[in-house]
Order: C-alpha cells, then sequence, then structure tokens
C-alpha cells in the first residue's frame, strides 16, 4: 500500500510535469527525463513529509536538489541545459493549497475590517500560509540552483560536443606561429 502511494505520487507529478513541459516547449528527447525527475522529485518529497515528517520546506529542499543534481546528469544525453529539464519538474512541487488560502485569508481579512477580532485570524492565517508559500517556493529555487554553482563548468557545458583534442592544438610552438607571422619584419615600412 505505501509502495503504490509513492508510485501514485510519482506518477501524478510526473504527467504534471510533461504538461508543463510541453508548455515551454523542450525538445521530445528531453520529455522522458522531465517526467523521471519531477516523478523522483515528488515522490522523494512525499516520503520525507509522510514517513520521515519533515516539514514541506525542508522536503521540497531536498527533492529540489535530488532534481537540479538529476538534471545536470540527465542532461548530458540529451545535450540540453538544466534549465529545460528542472524548471518543468519543479513546478508539480509548488505548494498551490498554501498560495490559493494566502489570497483567500487576504480577501477575507478585506472583507472583515468591521470585526477586528475575525480580521485578525484571517491576518495570521495570511501571513501563515504567505510564509509558507515563499519559504517553499525560495528552497525549491534554491536546491534546483546549487548544482549549477557547485559544478559550474561542467553545468554550462552541457550543451556543446566534445572535441576530440588533437596535438597541435596543445603544442605551444604551434600557437606562437601566427601570432609571429603577423609581425612585420621591419617596423619602419
Amino acid at each position: 500500500m505505501i509502495a503504490l502511494d509513492i508510485l501514485l505520487d510519482g506518477l501524478f507529478a510526473a504527467v504534471a510535469a510533461i504538461g508543463f513541459g510541453a508548455i515551454s516547449d523542450p525538445p521530445m528527447r528531453a520529455f522522458p527525463r522531465i517526467a523521471l525527475l519531477a516523478a523522483v522529485g515528488h515522490a522523494l518529497r512525499f516520503c520525507l513529509m509522510t514517513y520521515a515528517e519533515v516539514d514541506i520546506a525542508s522536503a521540497s529542499l531536498c527533492a529540489a536538489m535530488l532534481i537540479g543534481f538529476g538534471s545536470l546528469w540527465l542532461g548530458r544525453g540529451v545535450r540540453c541545459p538544466m534549465t529545460v529539464l528542472y524548471i518543468p519538474a519543479l513546478l508539480p512541487m509548488v505548494p498551490g493549497i498554501y498560495a490559493y488560502k494566502t489570497v483567500f485569508s487576504l480577501i477575507m481579512f478585506l472583507q472583515s475590517l468591521n470585526d477586528p477580532g475575525q480580521g485578525m485570524q484571517y491576518m495570521q492565517l495570511f501571513f501563515l500560509n504567505a510564509t509558507v508559500s515563499l519559504s517553499v517556493i525560495a528552497l525549491l529555487a534554491a536546491g534546483a540552483t546549487l548544482p549549477i554553482f557547485v559544478f559550474n563548468h561542467q553545468a554550462f557545458s552541457l550543451t556543446r560536443r566534445r572535441r576530440p583534442v588533437h596535438t597541435t592544438q596543445t603544442d605551444p610552438a604551434r600557437k606562437a606561429e601566427p601570432a609571429q607571422m603577423q609581425k612585420p619584419e621591419n617596423p619602419s615600412e
């Protein structure tokens, strides 16, 4: 039963990520990797929150780091930038219910200006839900971009083909020859 819950959570996240990915029009070869990243990341967050009783912000950070490092690893195979893979995979983890409750609490606060007690209750709910929403979104962004800072060279070379190294390119004498050929022999001419 537990395995089925985890698999269903990953499956629904993968479907949502494919939908989000289709909006940004990535290459077709990237869709299986987007789905895999979303499924694994969301399933990790689900497991941490449900079975390890980790809060949503910390679980989202761990899942976003997994998605970020996974997009670095999987991006090499399809020669796609990391952002093409990790942004659609992260979008199913945006806390929509907390964002909805934030806006709802603000609207209810504005409608209950005549009742200070009820207004304070809605303002408290507004700040609670806004804090959760913003912290989860910030930690999703931080966790997914961490691999770019840790593996800077690899992250920006995902779309480049590797060129074979020739001995003539690495020979220092060969590099000096073109520079000498450009100088005129006699500076007075």
